[in-house]
């Protein structure tokens, strides 16, 4: 691995902080990002766990109040402790097969090519969930997150762990599944983004307890630009999204998807960049 520079840190930062709510996988670019730049191996594998706590603290600070008041009214408020229960429920379907599969997945399509094909395969789901948006509006039954039940929240949390396959995108699965659901577009992207919150938090937490030894005092200047360039890009990212999907569908994202994908196959078939 080339050591990990200011200005690798930086990009690889900014990548992370604008694909991690977008439906594109952040995993995916920053797996693709990485073998351009060099930054491959234990520490990289750290460095991107950092840099997505980044994102995740983009998500608390925007939704601060909304949290606070969650954490408040968990005695007392019934919505408050309905919007938990949901969290909860949702993150337990990733948590566990992560925990089982999480050592084989990495071992096996953390690479560019397999990346590429999840990109161009989950192009064809969001093209597939949004034509049926169109034609059947009605199937939108669910308009606020504050109106999910926990067998919404259930039905989610399924689909985010089809997202442990590197390049289906974990808000991807979560927006597109609950749309499928019956999840409005703003719902589904806003409940997608509070269930990051405790999902990075225990992917972070636990895989950087596997790869504690990796950790250098040394690299503590790149891993502190990288995650301000994370917890920044993903503040802009967040804001920009929310008046996004209230005009606008995913398509564009699925057509970039398809070409991301399509780049990545065809330089490595005919060998224009050796993938690592």
């Amino acid at each position: 691995m080339e050591p990990l520079t200011l200005v690798n840190a930086l990009l690889l930062g900014i990548v992370e902080g604008l694909t991690e709510f977008l439906p594109v996988s952040s995993t995916g670019h920053l797996i693709v990002a990485g073998s351009l730049l060099g930054t491959t191996g234990e520490t990289a594998k750290v460095f991107e766990i950092a840099i997505q706590s980044g994102a995740m603290l983009s998500v608390v600070w925007e939704y601060r109040a909304r949290f606070g008041h969650a954490i408040a009214g968990l005695g007392s408020d019934p919505a408050a402790r309905r919007f938990a229960l949901n969290l909860a429920i949702a993150f337990v379907p990733a948590a566990v097969l992560g925990f089982l599969l999480g050592s084989h997945i990495k071992a096996v399509l953390f690479a560019p090519v397999p990346v590429a094909i999840a990109f161009i395969v989950g192009a064809f789901v969001i093209l597939w969930a949004e034509r049926r948006v169109r034609l059947r509006p009605s199937s939108v039954r669910v308009d606020d997150v504050d109106a999910m039940t926990p067998l919404d929240a259930l039905k989610v949390g399924i689909a985010q762990a089809f997202a442990l396959i590197p390049g289906t995108s974990r808000s991807g699965a979560t927006i597109i599944g609950g749309m499928l659901f019956g999840l409005s577009r703003k719902a589904a992207t806003e409940f997608s983004f509070f269930l990051a919150v405790p999902t990075l938090v225990a992917a972070g937490g636990y895989s950087l307890w596997k790869s504690r030894d990796a950790l250098s005092v040394a690299d503590l200047p790149a891993f502190g630009v990288g995650f301000a360039a994370s917890f920044v890009s993903a503040f802009l990212c967040i804001r920009w999204l929310i008046r996004y999907v209230s005009r606008h569908d995913f398509v564009p994202f699925a057509w970039y998807r398809i070409a991301f994908g399509a780049i990545v196959l065809v330089t490595a078939w005919t060998g224009i960049v050796r993938w690592s």
